[in-house]
């Protein structure tokens, strides 16, 4: 048996995504990961963040960097682009979340989301990656864009799917939507670079930017990239005649919390996008594929691996069911291993393979330059009540 190669990492940011960033590290099997500490602005919760893990908190970003082969920027968007080009500088891998970039406002205490123009969003986003995909060039380190749904399990068995049938997909549906996020932070465009369409469409969007890749490589040896975008935004829980029941979560500045996009690829296929912050019930995410010889829906919350049935809430209260249900009691789609069927231990895997050995990586700068040219289009789009925008591929 051929030994396993050894590859330090670091993580830079030590909130949600750093903690289950640090969880799916821990289930890598065919690479030694020795994990050299982290790095976050919030001193008190990097302490308490590296404690908890056994792991050195370091006082600069540099210092990690240094000390790693791969470092993981789990940071909020505004930050990703200069850290990620940091990272790329000295070399080194850099796994990054997403969305990949985006559009912050221009720096003022008074940006306001619901009034900027759209343009501004898209030509920065634009000049943002393209600063990106430059520094990846030069660098002897790569991006590796941690979109956890290209590796969900379901995903990945239709892309096999796909390249065995030589399926031609001709329309797409996928959703992510929920109660709302648990980021204090989110309720800001300028802490988040968008709303719905930005921080939950990514995810189904990315998934079908990366079928029509497929699609495209494996019978013509290139990928069939988006050409334009149809969208709408809506801020369903800031209107005032909005009913307030305490279950969905509508302290929202200035983002969208619904939001629709219908994406035309190069071969005049199509794909739909829905997304929003108005659906109780938890996480639902799923993508559905038709395709000229088949048709897959990809289930990946909820989904019957299990379902428990549970009359009292205070049962299980020392038991995990599924991500946002808001409640434990009656019957639920319970998730076995919710991280297993939402992809992150096989993309951290994968990711680390591409580090360690050189293996090709299924998400990478290019896929995730599409998804965000795509999302700031469709932005510019809603500011046009649905008027389609050509994208301009990078």
């Amino acid at each position: 048996m051929a030994t396993k190669k050894t590859i330090k990492s670091g993580i830079i940011g030590t909130g949600f995504s750093g903690s289950f960033h640090f969880e799916a590290i821990k289930k890598v099997y065919g690479t030694n990961i020795e994990v050299q500490g982290a790095y976050g602005t919030d001193t008190d919760r990097l302490n308490a963040y590296c404690e908890a893990r056994g792991i050195r908190a370091f006082s600069d970003a540099d210092s990690l960097i240094d000390d790693c082969d791969v470092v993981h920027v789990c940071t909020y968007v505004d930050s990703h682009e200069e850290l990620a080009i940091k990272i790329l500088e000295k070399d080194k891998f850099v796994i990054l979340e997403k969305p990949m970039t985006g559009y912050c406002g221009d720096g003022s205490d008074d940006f306001n989301g619901d009034t900027f123009p759209r343009q501004d969003a898209l030509d920065h986003a634009k000049a943002s990656i393209q600063r990106l995909l430059e520094a990846e060039k030069k660098s002897k380190g790569q991006i590796l864009y941690a979109e956890n749904w290209v590796y969900v399990p379901a995903i990945q068995k239709e892309r096999e799917i796909l390249e065995k049938t030589g399926a031609q997909v001709l329309w797409m549906h996928g959703e992510e939507a929920h109660n709302g996020s648990h980021n204090p932070t989110y309720a800001e465009w300028k802490c988040s670079g968008g709303g719905v369409m930005l921080g939950k469409g990514c995810h189904p969007l990315t998934a079908a930017l990366y079928m029509k890749r497929i699609e495209g490589t494996t019978r013509d040896g290139k990928p069939i990239r988006p050409a334009s975008v149809s969208a709408r935004t809506h801020m369903i829980t800031r209107m005032e005649n909005f009913r307030d029941e305490g279950h969905i979560r509508n302290d929202y500045h200035d983002i969208d919390d619904f939001a629709m996009m219908h994406i035309v690829f190069e071969d005049g296929t199509i794909a739909d996008i829905v997304t929003s912050d108005i659906v109780m019930g938890g996480i639902h995410n799923w993508l559905e594929v038709c395709t000229n010889n088949h048709r897959s829906l990809c289930n990946i919350n909820p989904n019957t691996a299990m379902q428990t049935y549970n009359p009292v809430d205070a049962n299980f209260k020392d038991i995990y069911t599924v991500e946002k249900a808001c409640t434990k009691q009656g019957w639920s789609s319970t998730s076995p291993d919710e991280d297993w069927f939402t992809g992150y231990p096989q993309e951290m895997e994968a990711f680390y393979r591409t580090v360690a050995y050189g293996d090709p990586v299924e998400c990478d700068s290019s896929l995730g330059a599409d998804c965000i040219m795509t999302t700031y289009c469709a932005y510019l789009s809603a500011e046009r009540k649905g008027q389609e925008v050509d994208i301009e591929l990078l």
